[in-house]
């Protein structure tokens, strides 16, 4: 019972996880205009993602353009972009795989330790959706230190985190822990089930006498 509870809660885990790294994906939050060191007020905030980039206004109106060329764009956000898509990709097999391990599904069978072993492959799978997702935003993070550090960088083209890259950060985190928590869900065999001991003599001699 403790370790059906076990999967399911790694399950919940990892699934709110994926979610929230769709969520990342699709926000053009990733980085914010920073105006530290600035002494020029303005009303325009710009923020850019892993898709378009977006300026919103002191109203509120927001203008968003999609990236013209794929081509055009960094190495550092290419590469987070495909990260991105291949631990949401990974991610949804390691949902497939779970669901038919897990105790309290009834696909794949009764046999309880293949369907253990089933629910631990998803957890690995889950494990490596979780790092490459995490390796994604460590990466841009980096990225976004190391512009608004150099001194070379205007102040009015710095960025700093923007709320998408914490999404991803904590998705990232939850897949991980639900894998782990899937991965280790897996029962040990115990050698004593079912082993037959053998019938000492004063047993087998008491059962062969003849009483008058």
């Amino acid at each position: 019972m403790a370790n059906s509870g076990l999967q399911m809660l790694g399950f919940v885990l990892a699934l709110l996880g994926w979610i929230g790294l769709i969520v990342a994906t699709i926000l053009p939050q990733w980085q914010m205009s920073s105006y530290a060191g600035d002494s020029i007020i303005t009303a325009i905030a710009v923020y850019q993602g892993l898709w378009m980039s977006c300026a919103i206004q002191s109203t509120g109106q927001m203008q968003c353009k999609v990236y013209d060329s794929i081509l055009a764009l960094s190495a550092s956000l290419q590469a987070t972009r495909a990260l991105m898509v291949v631990s949401i990709v990974v991610s949804a097999v390691g949902i497939g795989i779970s669901t038919v391990g897990m105790k309290c599904t009834k696909c794949g069978g009764d046999d309880k330790v293949k369907k253990a072993r089933i629910a631990m492959v998803g957890g690995i799978v889950f494990l490596l959706g979780g790092l490459a997702a995490l390796v994604a935003c460590s990466w841009y993070g980096n990225k976004i230190v190391q512009d608004f550090y150099n001194p070379f960088t205007p102040v009015n083209t710095k960025y700093e985190f923007g709320s998408a890259i914490f999404i991803g950060w904590a998705g990232s985190l939850l897949v991980v822990l639900g894998g782990a928590l899937l991965a280790c869900s897996c029962p040990r065999k115990t050698g004593s089930k079912g082993r037959k001991y053998p019938k000492s003599k004063a047993a087998s001699s008491a059962g062969g006498r003849e009483y008058v």
